[in-house]
């Protein structure tokens, strides 16, 4: 039976390119020249560490990472941000945690929206994704295509299609 599943996943190398090119612009703008502004990735923890001067530097360290994201295709809806915190020195701080997976409720709204389309397809909540599986390939595609309209608050992968 076709089947295929929904899982919001991250490609954590993507993210770490995408900050060692924000580092690298940091070094190279005139604005950040003796600034002490810095990005890091804890792959471990699957958090992102921003350190900047002030909030405006801060702000602008943030877009510099979401536009470098963005490019290596890695959805900004995956990180959850922390406020902005002063450290000892007089800097300010922010954490970032990245997020993967699908949340239970998520995943039970999702369940209930392939049910309310009335296909012949049956979805599983399995872990931190959601198995659909169905009779026929044109079902799940409708399902693919009725999931990629509707905004969840993350990103959606559709993998392991399988006839």
């Amino acid at each position: 039976m076709p089947s295929f599943d929904i899982v919001n996943r991250v490609d954590l190398q993507e993210v770490d390119n995408a900050i060692n090119n924000t580092k690298k612009e940091i070094a190279t703008r005139y604005d950040f020249r003796g600034s002490p502004a810095d990005v890091n990735l804890d792959k471990k923890e699957k958090k992102i560490h921003v350190l900047a001067e002030h909030e405006m530097r801060m702000d602008a360290v943030m877009d510099m990472l979401m536009t470098h994201l963005i490019k290596r295709k890695v959805d900004p809806k995956v990180l959850k941000s922390k406020p902005v915190e002063p450290t000892s020195q007089g800097h300010v701080k922010r954490e970032i945690a990245i997020q993967e997976g699908i949340e239970t409720e998520t995943a039970k709204k999702i369940v209930k929206m392939i049910k309310d389309q009335k296909l012949k397809v049956q979805a599983a909540i399995q872990d931190e994704q959601v198995r659909v599986s169905g009779k026929k390939i044109d079902d799940l595609q409708e399902v693919i295509k009725m999931l990629r309209a509707q905004n969840l608050g993350i990103p959606l992968q559709f993998v392991n299609m399988k006839d």
